[in-house]
């Protein structure tokens, strides 16, 4: 079974960076779960419905929620088993509790929110938590 563990949040003021790391555990060959499945990063702000950020395929391929394009930096390290988002440019709106999430590609369904489509997920982290000060 596989465990998603997710850390690097935190405050920052507008305009600061943070980056985000996603660990694997509980899979016994990690650097074939990150070279063969699919990641992504989604975010949750309260109140709001949960929102993909980002996603990476096993190719290495990308795609950004129009949202954070050009800010943030999805991306994997396979020699270190690790998921990182890089955020920079944060602002106000980007306070939002941030998860992993990964699977097998492709999934059988797409979530879609705000125009945004990625893979539907089916194991997700727990969740870090970013606030951004204006």
């Amino acid at each position: 079974q596989v465990q998603l563990v997710e850390s690097g949040g935190g405050s920052v003021q507008a305009g600061g960076s943070l980056r985000l790391s996603c660990a694997a555990s509980g899979y016994m060959y990690n650097r074939y779960f990150y070279t063969s499945w699919c990641m992504g990063w989604f975010r949750q702000a309260p109140g709001k419905e949960r929102d993909g950020v980002a996603a990476i395929d096993s190719d290495g391929s990308t795609s950004y929620a129009d949202s954070v394009k050009g800010r943030f930096t999805i991306s994997k390290d396979n020699a270190k088993n690790t998921l990182y988002l890089q955020m920079n440019s944060l602002k106000p709106e980007d306070t939002a509790m941030y998860y992993c999430a990964a699977d097998r590609c492709p999934t059988r369904q797409q979530y879609c929110s705000g125009g945004y489509c990625l893979p539907d997920f089916g194991v997700w982290g727990q969740g870090t938590q970013v606030t951004v000060s204006s």
